[in-house]
């Protein structure tokens, strides 16, 4: 007797539920997306258990007649597909039709469902798979579906579930995301207790974002558009025997990119709260994570990550989404160019608006909050653990470190008249001891209802030294209010985008040194030597190997000597070292010119007089992007004159 046997439908649909079900949110989100594909305009879900014991997802979509609610439980059935050639050009979010099979032999399901042509509806029960019962009732438009003691039949998969809390956040977290995907639909979450989420349609995405989150995580977003035509790119054409004597080239359409990035101030622990729809489609794509990754690079530190709520419509034909069994990955036909276009897109932007960071906004920027934008929650099913989810969506807040105030007066140099100027030491001294309410230390964004203009860093230009603070920062005004400027890592900022500039166009400038520098490292360190000793040389350094862990240093670019030399020449060893294998050669330039600056910038506890300190102000004014330092420190806070008028009560 041979060994090779077929499968019951049964087994299959369990094996399929295995891929396609991994936990409640699963359900959700495969009922969630067929009720957006049958275009429902009020979705409702209930959760009991965490999803567990019940999952009901009512909506007023086109519902479907008894024939098609019967074919919906058969293996492979779909409205959406025809042929082969279908898969090449998929605009629906469901399409393979395993879901509603998969999902009801593993639970106690139950459908009602009226097509608004038919008099009545249907209503069906199935049990693990098996239909109980089929009838018909009396029903309004649209589709409901109770998923009941979901994997009450497979007990292994069923003890791998988390507590209630944890299901019920990732459920929370599904929701909310497709509700931020289609602002123009009614969405509604509730569980046994209470309502976690009511999200009626609103005109604008920024609305939405309002709605759920609050005006505090609005006030950190900045509104990102663009498009590109595609037409330069084209699209392939089919086979010859394929194409009929009336054949034309399809329109190869538009890229389009909309959504919200977040300025630099706002710092996540991972990249949890970086959320990408492609197509309206939630996935979590690594090429897309990697493009939102660049374009903070140099922005903000290595080990933090920005908050992206990130829209990327493109023709069906340009994206295959048939490539994970959750549908949670895509594949782009052009990677590169869409990854060049996503990162150059968020990076324009940010760079555009340079947004300043308020005093008060920096005391908080370390703020007691969780690592994605929805606290406790991941952003796909499957995606790994957070903590529990206890508290509404609808009212979620950046909870503030709280900083108590230092009582002393602040020591700086003064430019003017040989003195202190007592206006300015006052205010300085508000920094510190003024209890300002917590309103005042949220930032703008481009335009605030009340007409008020954005904290930006574009009148740099204009500030007016005023002294040191204990020779590291610099104090400055103009119209604008009080600066402290960070002057290492301004300086900082200056060299690395004039390194960037010159290497560009090969005008590095060298110095050569009188005696070779010897500088002794791992064989790990010479390994990576080896790979990046192109770019070491095309930025100014002249180096080559003296003994088998030695490298004799003959040139270096200017302004680095002696034991910087070395420290600066190791550090990027060290970071070569540990480089991704994908990162290209452009994010290795970048490193090399972060350190370059650093090593030699203005030091702290460095003097300046008046003339140094004005000139820094002006060169940092003329920079890109003069927010952050290359490693994501913060160069320039702001004090408002109306912070400072409220800190003295006089407004």
């Amino acid at each position: 007797m041979g060994r090779i046997r077929v499968l019951t439908d049964q087994v299959a649909n369990q094996i399929a539920a295995g891929e396609v079900v991994d936990r409640p949110a699963s359900v959700v989100k495969e009922l969630l997306e067929n009720s957006l594909d049958a275009g429902a305009t009020r979705i409702r879900i209930e959760v009991e258990g965490g999803g567990r014991k019940l999952i009901r997802i009512a909506d007023n979509g086109y519902g479907m007649v008894r024939d098609d609610a019967l074919l919906a439980f058969e293996r492979h059935a779909t409205s959406k597909l025809r042929t082969s050639d279908d898969l090449l050009a998929i605009a629906t979010l469901g399409f393979r039709g395993e879901a509603l099979p998969s999902i009801a032999s593993i639970s106690r399901l139950e459908i009602e469902t009226r097509s608004a042509e038919e008099p009545a509806g249907t209503r069906i029960e199935i049990v693990g798979g098996r239909m109980h019962r089929v009838e018909d009732a009396g029903l309004p438009p649209g589709t409901t579906i109770a998923v009941r003691d979901l994997f009450f039949n497979t007990p292994a998969r069923r003890k791998f579930l988390k507590s209630e809390t944890t299901e019920l956040s990732h459920v929370t977290a599904l929701v909310t995301h497709y509700a931020l995907a289609h602002p123009d639909k009614h969405f509604e979450l509730h569980s046994a207790t209470h309502s976690l989420l009511q999200a009626p349609p609103v005109a604008q995405p920024a609305d939405r974002i309002f709605q759920i989150f609050g005006k505090e995580t609005l006030d950190h977003l900045l509104p990102v558009a663009a498009e590109v035509d595609l037409e330069r790119v084209g699209l392939p054409a089919p086979p010859p025997w394929k194409q009929d004597e009336d054949y034309e080239p399809p329109v190869p359409g538009h890229l389009r990119l909309s959504g919200f990035t977040s300025k630099p101030e706002l710092e996540k622990l991972n990249r949890n709260s970086i959320y990408s729809f492609v197509n309206r489609r939630l996935v979590r794509d690594r090429l897309l994570l990697h493009a939102v990754s660049e374009a903070y690079r140099n922005i903000l530190p290595p080990t933090s990550f920005p908050v992206v709520l990130l829209f990327l419509d493109l023709p069906p034909e340009e994206v295959d989404v048939n490539v994970h069994p959750a549908k949670t990955e895509v594949r782009f036909r052009q990677p590169g160019f869409v990854h060049d276009f996503v990162r150059d897109t968020l990076r324009n932007k940010i760079v555009q608006s340079r947004p300043a960071m308020g005093f008060l906004a920096a005391l908080e920027t370390n703020a007691v909050a969780s690592p994605s934008l929805l606290p406790g929650v991941s952003a796909l099913p499957g995606a790994p653990e957070s903590a529990p989810f206890t508290g509404s969506a609808e009212s979620f807040t950046l909870e503030p470190a709280r900083i108590a105030p230092a009582a002393q007066r602040l020591d700086f140099t003064a430019v003017a008249n040989g003195s202190a100027i007592a206006a300015e030491e006052a205010a300085a001294l508000a920094l510190l001891n003024a209890e300002l309410p917590p309103t005042s230390a949220t930032p703008a964004v481009i335009t605030t209802e009340n007409g008020e203009a954005a904290t930006t860093l574009h009148a740099l230009a204009s500030l007016k030294p005023i002294g040191q603070l204990r020779e590291s920062f610099i104090l400055a005004t103009n119209e604008e209010g009080l600066w402290i400027i960070d002057q290492h890592v301004a300086h900082e900022r200056i060299l690395f985008e004039k390194i960037l500039r010159e290497r560009e166009v090969e005008r590095v400038q060298r110095q050569r040194l009188l005696m070779p520098l010897l500088v002794d490292l791992t064989p790990a360190q010479m390994v990576a030597f080896a790979q990046i000793a192109a770019e070491l040389e095309r930025n100014g350094f002249e180096v080559e190997p003296f003994g088998p862990r030695t490298l004799a240093v003959k040139a270096a670019p200017v302004g680095l000597d002696g034991r910087n030399l070395e420290r600066m020449l190791v550090e990027v060893l060290e970071q070569s070292d540990r480089l991704d294998q994908r990162e290209n050669l452009s994010t290795a330039r970048a490193r090399i010119a972060a350190s370059l600056a650093c090593h030699s910038a203005i030091k702290v506890n460095m003097p300046l007089d008046p003339e140094r300190m004005a000139w820094l102000l002006r060169e940092l004014g003329k920079t890109e992007l003069p927010t952050s330092c290359p490693h994501g420190r913060p160069i320039a806070l702001r004090y408002s004159w109306k912070d400072i008028e409220r800190a003295f009560h006089r407004i």
